[in-house]
C-alpha cells in the first residue's frame, strides 16, 4: 500500500481538526470539501475570537491582552492561536500567502517545541520506484550554520519517524567523511559531530550502499537527507520531481509544537488534500 493510503486510513481513524485560515481560497475550499467528504480529517475555518485564544497569545508572548486581540484579527495568527488554544489539532495554510507570514503566525502563537532552536521545513518526497523521503530544509533556512543544520537534521528525523516509522539521517555535501575542505564542509561536519547521523557525505553514498562502502561511510540506506542550504535543497527537491517524476508534499514546517503545514502557492487542490493528509500524520505522533 502507497504510503499517503497508509496515512489516509491514520487520519480517517484520527479525524483531527484543522484550521484552514484560507478556507473561502477557491483550492482549499474544493480541497476541505473532498476532506470533509472523505472524513479524512474535520476541517475548520476561522473560529470567533475567544478568550482561550487570547490566553495563548498572551502566555506565548506576554503581550498585553489588548495587543492580543488586535493580532487576532489576521487570519493566520487567528487559526495559529485556535491551535495553540487547542480549539484546532493542526493548521494548513500558505495557498495565498507567504512562507514568511505562515512562520511568523506559528511562532508567534504556537511556538517552538522543546529543545528545539529554530523552525525549518521539509518535503516529503514519494518516488515512482516507491522509496519514500524526507528532504530538508528546502524552503525556509537559506545558509544555515553547523549549530542551524544540526537542528534541522534532529527535526528531520522526528518527522520522518512519524511519517515513515524510522529515520536514516544523512547531511550532504560535496565531500564524503575527510576527503575534501572547506567552510561549507566544516560546517557540515561540525553539524554531524554535534548530532551523531551520517555526514558529510556525497549524495551518491548516501544513496548507493556499494558506493557507501567504498567511500567507507554510511551503509547508503538514508531515507532523510538533509542539504547544506537552501540552494542545494530547493532544486533537488525540483529536479527530482521533473526528472525523476517524484511527488514532493509540502513544504512542512517542523520544530513547532503543534504541526504546521505551509503550502506551496502553486499547490492544488489534490496537493492540498495530500498535504492536510501528512498533516495529520504529523498531530498524531
Amino acid at each position: 500500500m502507497a504510503l499517503i493510503d497508509t496515512l489516509a486510513q491514520a487520519a480517517k481513524a484520527r479525524r483531527a481538526r484543522v484550521v484552514f485560515p484560507e478556507i473561502a481560497e477557491p483550492r482549499v475550499a474544493e480541497a476541505v470539501a473532498r476532506l470533509g467528504a472523505e472524513g479524512l480529517c474535520e476541517p475548520l475555518g476561522l473560529a470567533e475570537v475567544s478568550e482561550a485564544q487570547v490566553a495563548a497569545l498572551v502566555a506565548a508572548r506576554g503581550m498585553k491582552e489588548a495587543l492580543a486581540r488586535r493580532m487576532l484579527d489576521k487570519p493566520l495568527i487567528r487559526a495559529a492561536a485556535m491551535v495553540a488554544a487547542g480549539e484546532a489539532d493542526a493548521m494548513v495554510a500558505g495557498a495565498d500567502s507567504p512562507t514568511r507570514r505562515v512562520i511568523e503566525a506559528a511562532g508567534l502563537a504556537i511556538g517552538l517545541a522543546e529543545g528545539v532552536s529554530l523552525p525549518s521545513s521539509f518535503f516529503l518526497m514519494l518516488f515512482p520506484d516507491g522509496r519514500e523521503m524526507v528532504f530538508a530544509d528546502c524552503a525556509v533556512n537559506v545558509a544555515p550554520d553547523a549549530e542551524a543544520l544540526a537542528a534541522i537534521a534532529r527535526a528531520s528525523e522526528v518527522s520522518a519517524r512519524a511519517l515513515l516509522g524510522e529515520a536514516r539521517v544523512a547531511l550532504l555535501s560535496f565531500s564524503t567523511g575527510t576527503s575534501g575542505t572547506g567552510d561549507s564542509v566544516d560546517t557540515v561536519r561540525a553539524a554531524a559531530e554535534a548530532t551523531g547521523f551520517t555526514g558529510p557525505i556525497q549524495a551518491d553514498a548516501a544513496l548507493n550502499p556499494g558506493i557507501a562502502a567504498k567511500k567507507g561511510l554510511g551503509q547508503g540506506d538514508a531515507n532523510v537527507l538533509v542539504f547544506p542550504s537552501l540552494d542545494a535543497g530547493n532544486i533537488a527537491y525540483k529536479l527530482a520531481q521533473e526528472l525523476a517524476g517524484a511527488q514532493a508534499l509540502g513544504p512542512f514546517l517542523q520544530g513547532f509544537r503543534k504541526p504546521v503545514c505551509d503550502l506551496s502557492r502553486g499547490a492544488t487542490a489534490e496537493d492540498i488534500v495530500a498535504s492536510t493528509i501528512v498533516t495529520v500524520a504529523m498531530a498524531a505522533g
